[in-house]
């Protein structure tokens, strides 16, 4: 479990891995686990169509990307320091929260901070200015998936609907989570990453750890009392297998 993957379809075995663990221990961390498979699905299945201008440096940059990932739940499993970005979610892995906030808490860890230390890991300096359009096509994806994910979680939670009613807008919204804002900040994250010496690097990364881990804990614990009302409210209704979950974003 420990060695990191190469390839896409290494990495798609550990999100198996963790999906399954996930899984047998009821961990509700396993829901972020699957719609990240997806996600790196549909890039393994847009990198072989040839969409992106360089494919090779897209699988370089994606499972990158999913390293940091991994390597966090590694490292959390065997009590190593982790950002608190990540330490957030993998706590609240067993904690009765809706189904949307543990998606969240995974998706704002990972895009908001992973995605640009993995992006300007592989191009440092001037070549960062060479991904931004392949970086960027990967929005398409994620915002088809984030809309056929909202579909099913809508479904299984028929309550959802609540969120829209107390926010006035959609869940997204209510959370102060977008993928596509998400993804622009990391791209002026990796920006500015690209430029930087080592100890500039690592002051810029625990900074934007502390503004990302604050967003996690708004995402766990929303600042008025109707929307944690309405997500306690939500949360007593949904149902609580993580494998019943996971199966039913499947269908």
């Amino acid at each position: 479990m420990n060695d990191l993957p190469k390839t896409i379809d290494e990495v798609l075995e550990k999100l198996d891995m963790i999906i399954m663990n996930s899984v047998n221990d009821n961990n509700y961390n396993g829901i972020f686990a699957y719609v990240y498979r997806r996600t790196t699905d549909q890039i393994k299945q847009a990198i072989i169509a040839r969409q992106f201008e360089d494919n090779e440096r897209m699988e370089l940059i994606d499972v990158a990307f999913a390293n940091r990932y991994i390597s966090a739940y590694i490292d959390f499993k065997e009590k190593k320091t982790i950002s608190r970005s990540w330490m957030i979610p993998f706590q609240s892995g067993h904690e009765k929260l809706t189904i949307m906030q543990h998606l969240l808490l995974g998706m704002n860890a990972h895009i908001n901070l992973d995605l640009g230390i993995a992006a300007s890991d592989i191009a440092q300096g001037n070549a960062i200015e060479g991904i931004k359009n392949d970086f960027m096509k990967v929005n398409d994806i994620l915002k088809r998936l984030t809309e056929e994910m909202q579909s099913r979680v809508a479904k299984i939670s028929g309550l959802m609907i609540l969120l829209d009613i107390a926010g006035g807008k959609n869940d997204e919204a209510i959370m102060n989570f977008s993928i596509v804002k998400a993804r622009e900040q990391a791209w002026e994250f990796a920006r500015k990453l690209a430029f930087m010496d080592n100890p500039e690097k690592r002051l810029l990364t625990e900074e934007m750890d502390a503004k990302i881990s604050k967003l996690a804990g708004i995402i766990k614990h929303p600042p008025t009392v109707i929307l944690k009302f309405v997500l306690k409210f939500i949360s007593i209704f949904e149902v609580k297998d993580t494998k019943a979950i996971i199966n039913r974003l499947q269908a």
